[in-house]
């Protein structure tokens, strides 16, 4: 009931009781706290076990990168000649997969099938990483180009105020100029 009043309130707070059909619909048996809002997790008959996705992907790279070495294959080989060694070599007692090798077929097969989703997880781990480092690069790259700008705008300013500004070789000449002429009027008086 006090439940069924608060809801009552809440939609009295927003304006007046909306329709039926754009509320959510409850799921699942339980008590609820807020009854206004949906339930996060639907409870269904088989719950599935969680995991970190993280973790996995991680994981996932770990083993791609071991399938990508030498070691890998140098230990596939080894196991493929001693499986074919095996049952080849020994009494048919002792066999366990005969020459077609149809269970060396079948376990090379489940290798693959797992192997190939795993290294196309770690794929898009590193596109995404990638994506990233590329996003800030451009950034960097904007930026630096900005900075740039903003310092040719100020060189060519400074060249410009610098062209209005007297050099030391102008107030030079300048200065040789004006003692030029002092000189030749102290001389004009004692001409005369």
């Amino acid at each position: 009931m006090r439940e069924l009043r608060q809801l009552r309130e809440l939609r009295a707070r927003e304006g007046g009781a909306r329709d039926r059909r754009t509320e959510p619909a409850a799921t699942g048996p339980g008590p609820r706290s807020r009854l206004d809002q949906p339930r996060t997790a639907r409870p269904g008959l088989i719950t599935l076990p969680s995991y970190d996705p993280e973790a996995f992907g991680k994981l996932s790279e770990r083993i791609a990168r071991f399938l990508g070495t030498g070691r890998f294959i140098v230990w596939m080989t080894v196991v493929i000649i001693l499986w074919v060694a095996w049952n080849t070599l020994l009494p048919d007692a002792a066999r366990f997969d005969d020459y077609p090798f149809i269970f060396l077929t079948l376990m090379l097969s489940l290798q693959a099938s797992y192997a190939a989703p795993l290294i196309l997880l770690a794929q898009n781990r590193q596109d995404n990483r990638d994506r990233v480092n590329m996003e800030q690069d451009r950034a960097r790259s904007d930026r630096n180009i900005a900075d740039t700008e903003y310092l040719t705008r100020e060189v060519a300013a400074l060249r410009q105020g610098l062209g209005e500004v007297a050099t030391r070789d102008f107030v030079r000449s300048e200065l040789q100029a004006l003692l030029k002429e002092l000189d030749e009027r102290r001389e004009a008086p004692e001409m005369l």
